[in-house]
């Protein structure tokens, strides 16, 4: 497989696709889109992560720049995830998968009616 590095030139669809394109990071960035995040509150919002996805998803997305880690000197330590600037900019990317996912649904629920 290619690092990122390689594919940026290549394909700018698979670049995206290699920063995001795993259920785990998409539903993180969702989260973050509304409000920064304690690790806990992430883990119990993504029903089904494990511990070990969710640090090494953020880990990722902190190193790919989308996202921050914020460490406050507090006891005990507290610690917060939140949308880099570049993590902002991939709002009208998921805002246009709501949209589409709003109109399978409901196309999906017209037709089950129809057949019925």
């Amino acid at each position: 497989m290619k690092t990122k590095a390689e594919l940026q030139p290549e394909c700018p669809v698979a670049t995206t696709v290699q920063l995001i394109g795993n259920k785990w990071k998409l539903l993180i960035i969702r989260n973050l889109l509304v409000r920064p995040w304690r690790f806990n509150e992430l883990q119990k919002n993504l029903d089904g992560i494990s511990q070990k996805v969710l640090t090494d998803s953020l880990r990722s997305m902190e190193a790919d720049g989308l996202i921050t880690r914020t460490v406050y000197a507090e006891v005990p330590p507290r610690v917060e995830y939140a949308l880099s600037e570049l993590g902002e900019t991939m709002r009208p990317i998921l805002e246009a998968m709501e949209t589409w996912g709003n109109s399978y649904q409901s196309m999906k629920s017209n037709s089950t009616q129809v057949s019925r």
